[in-house]
């Protein structure tokens, strides 16, 4: 008979146990995608990943290091690892470098058609239009646009048109709108002090089509506004029918005047 008890087996480490202890393995996947160990920085903790079917398919965990390497202030290292229930290892599924609540993020992608700005287009810049652009229709009665519909194109040329596409509705109130709130709309100083509206100048060129009441080409070379679209209610002191009246300086005398600085001989 034997003087010593029979040892109690010892209890297998539970597959939480197992992945909460290997820091350090968490560690080493870190420093190797960073590419240098002091980028790495202290263990910050662990967060448990909802997995389905656990108990058969194994649990996952990820670690986290502070992130160490200049100009990521606030970001953190994410270390996903796996464990399958008998495995005696865990297993690297991700490294990430993720922001955290005080990272400095860049501001969200728009895309270039939102982002550009009136004055932006320089020499040799190109500006292509979208598709869908909601100032632009065909300029004939068809569901394609010419662009993708050749027969439409010939259709275009045809009737004289000339042009694939024309301002839409919303175009030319858009254009309007923005010519209106201008140097050379109703609202500028030069417009309140003028003698005179465009519409009733001269040498106003009004445009043609449907906005010709509206907006016209000022044609006088000493106006501000020679050269540029204005509204037919802005105004300049230009204005065609300003004329100059030139006042009347000569002295009308109502009442007899008499000379005392001399006498009459008689």
């Amino acid at each position: 008979m034997s003087e010593h008890p029979p040892t109690a087996p010892s209890p297998v480490p539970s597959p939480s146990d197992v992945l909460t202890a290997a820091v350090e393995t968490a560690r080493a996947a870190a420093v190797e995608v960073a590419g240098a160990a002091d980028e790495v920085g202290e263990h910050l903790g662990t967060a448990r990943e909802a997995v389905p079917d656990q108990g058969v398919l194994g649990e996952v965990l990820t670690h986290t290091f502070a992130a160490a390497l200049p100009g990521y202030t606030g970001w953190h290292w994410a270390v996903t690892l796996a464990h399958v229930p008998g495995d005696e290892h865990v297993t690297v599924d991700e490294v990430v470098l993720l922001p955290g609540d005080t990272a400095l993020l860049a501001p969200a992608w728009v895309p270039w058609h939102e982002r550009i700005r009136p004055g932006d287009l320089s020499v040799g810049d190109v500006l292509p239009v979208t598709e869908d652009d909601p100032r632009l229709v065909p300029a004939y009665l068809a569901d394609d646009d010419a662009a993708s519909d050749p027969a439409g194109m010939v259709v275009a040329q045809e009737i004289g048109i000339g042009r694939e596409r024309v301002l839409s509705v919303e175009g030319r109130r858009g254009a309007l709108a923005r010519f209106r709130g201008g140097e050379f709309g109703p609202g500028s100083a030069m417009a309140r002090h003028a003698p005179g509206t465009c519409g009733d100048c001269a040498f106003l060129m009004p445009l043609a089509g449907s906005v010709r009441l509206e907006l016209g080409v000022c044609a006088n070379e000493y106006a501000p506004a020679d050269g540029h679209v204005v509204t037919t209610d802005h105004g300049c002191g230009a204005h065609s029918e300003a004329n100059l009246v030139t006042a009347d300086t000569s002295e009308i005398q109502l009442t007899p005047l008499y000379n005392t600085d001399t006498y009459d001989s008689i």
